[in-house]
C-alpha cells in the first residue's frame, strides 16, 4: 500500500491550495505536540487541552482558596458567567472557527480560477497575491510578537478587575487596593493571555486576508458586468465573510457574559452599556466586510463600463428594431407573434437593468444580516435585565389569547 504524502502548507504553491489558517509557529507546534493534523484534524484535542490549561487551574486554586463556592467571596469561581464564556465556550468556537474558514476560504480562493476571473495570463498574478499572503500568514516575528505582548502586557489592557467594588474569586479588595488571589494570578497572566492571543490571531488573520484581497482586486480579472450576482461574478466572497461567522459569535458569547455579570453582580444596567454593544456590532461589521470591500473600485468602474456598453447596444438594438418593427421595413410576410425579435428585446432589458442594479460591494443585505445577527443574539437575554421574562409572557398571551 502506497502512502499520501501531504505537503507542508508552507510549501503549497498551487492556488486551490491556499489556506488562510494553516501556518505559523502555533499551527507547528500544534503538530508536534500531535494536536493537529495537516489539515487541522484532530480538532477535539485542542477544543479540550487549550480551555483545560486556561479554566482547569482556576478551578483547582479556587477550590484550595475556598474560593470555587459558598460565602467567602460575594462572587465565587463557578458563578462568574464571563470565565466560563470565554474560556469553556469561546476559546472552543474559535478553535472551531479555524477549520470552518480553512475549507471556506480554499473553495473561495479557487473559484476565482475556476469562474474564469483569472485567466492563464493573470493567474502569475494571483500565484504572487497568494505567496505574499502566505509569507505574512507564517511570520514568526508577528506571532511571536504577539505572543510577548500579550503574556508580558495583555494584563495592562485587561480591565476585568478595575471596577471591582468587592471581593470576587481572583482579587480581594481592601479599601482601595486589590490584591490578586493565586487563581486570580493564574487568570491574569496565563487564561487571559491565551484568549488574547487566539483572538488577536484571527483579528491578525483578517489583516492577511484583506491584503490577500486588496492584491487580487489590482489584477485585471475577466468580470462581467451582467453577471447575476450583481457583482460582475464576485458575489461568492460573500461566503467567505460568512466562514467569519463563529468568530463574531465567540465575541459576542463573552461580551453578553461580561455584561450580564456586571448586571448581576455589580448593579449595572444594560442601557450603561448600549455605546460599547454599539461599537461592538460596528467593529465586527468592520472587520469581516472591510477586506471585499477593495473590490468597490473595480465594480463602480464596471457598473460605469457596464452602462456605457450596454445602452450603446440598447439604443442600436431599440433603433433597428423601432424601424423595422414600428416604421414597417420588416420583411414582408415576417410575423410578430412568435419573432425572436421580442424575446431579444426582452433580454436585453433584463440585462441592462442587471448592469443598474450592480453593487458597489461583492456581498448583499443577507451577509450584512448575518453577521448583524452573530453579533446581536447572545445578547438578547440580557434584555431580560429590563424587562423581566414573565411580563413578556404575561404580555404575548394577552395579545395571543
Amino acid at each position: 500500500m502506497t502512502r499520501t504524502t501531504v505537503k507542508s502548507p508552507a510549501l503549497f504553491s498551487d492556488p486551490h491550495d491556499f489556506s488562510l489558517v494553516l501556518g505559523g509557529p502555533l499551527y507547528q507546534l500544534w503538530q508536534r505536540l500531535f494536536l493537529t493534523g495537516p489539515a487541522l484534524e484532530l480538532l477535539a484535542r485542542r477544543m479540550i487541552t487549550t480551555p483545560a490549561i486556561a479554566w482547569l487551574p482556576l478551578l483547582l486554586l479556587t477550590s484550595y482558596e475556598r474560593f470555587a463556592v459558598g460565602h467567602a467571596v460575594p462572587v465565587p469561581f463557578l458563578y462568574d458567567l464571563e470565565v466560563h464564556a470565554r474560556f469553556l465556550v469561546a476559546i472552543p468556537i474559535l478553535l472551531l472557527a479555524e477549520v470552518v474558514v480553512h475549507q471556506r476560504i480554499r473553495g473561495v480562493v479557487r473559484n476565482f480560477v475556476d469562474a474564469g476571473l483569472v485567466t492563464s495570463e493573470t493567474l502569475p498574478g494571483l500565484q504572487a497575491a497568494i505567496d505574499r499572503a502566505t509569507r505574512l500568514r507564517n511570520s514568526l516575528i508577528v506571532e511571536v510578537g504577539m505572543v510577548v505582548f500579550v503574556f508580558g502586557f495583555g494584563w495592562t489592557i485587561w480591565r476585568g478587575d478595575s471596577a471591582l467594588s468587592s471581593s470576587t474569586w481572583f482579587a480581594i479588595v481592601d479599601g482601595a487596593q486589590s490584591r490578586l488571589t493565586l487563581a486570580g494570578w493564574w487568570y491574569r497572566h496565563v487564561s487571559i493571555p491565551i484568549f488574547q492571543f487566539l483572538l488577536f490571531r484571527w483579528y491578525f488573520r483578517l489583516i492577511v486576508w484583506f491584503v490577500f484581497l486588496r492584491s487580487v482586486s489590482r489584477l485585471p480579472l475577466r468580470l462581467t458586468p451582467t453577471h447575476p450576482d450583481r457583482a460582475g461574478g464576485l458575489g461568492f466572497l460573500g461566503l467567505a465573510s460568512h466562514a467569519f461567522v463563529p468568530v463574531i459569535l465567540a465575541q459576542s458569547i463573552v461580551l453578553s457574559a461580561v455584561v450580564g455579570s456586571r448586571i448581576l453582580f455589580q448593579g449595572k444596567t444594560l442601557v450603561s452599556f448600549q455605546y460599547e454593544i454599539v461599537a461592538f456590532v460596528v467593529l465586527q461589521l468592520l472587520l469581516v466586510l472591510g477586506p471585499p470591500c477593495v473590490f468597490s473600485k473595480t465594480l463602480l468602474a464596471l457598473k460605469r463600463q457596464g452602462r456605457q456598453e450596454y445602452g450603446a447596444l440598447a439604443a442600436r438594438y431599440t433603433a433597428e428594431f423601432h424601424a423595422k418593427w414600428i416604421q414597417g421595413t420588416a420583411p414582408a410576410g415576417e410575423p410578430l407573434i412568435g419573432s425572436a425579435d421580442i424575446q431579444s428585446l426582452a433580454d436585453l432589458a433584463n440585462s441592462y437593468d442587471v448592469v443598474g442594479e450592480m453593487k458597489p460591494v461583492p456581498f448583499g443585505r443577507d451577509t450584512i444580516v448575518q453577521i448583524v445577527s452573530a453579533a446581536v443574539i447572545p445578547l438578547l437575554p440580557l434584555a431580560l435585565s429590563i424587562v423581566p421574562a414573565d411580563e413578556i409572557i404575561k404580555a404575548l398571551f394577552g395579545l395571543l389569547l
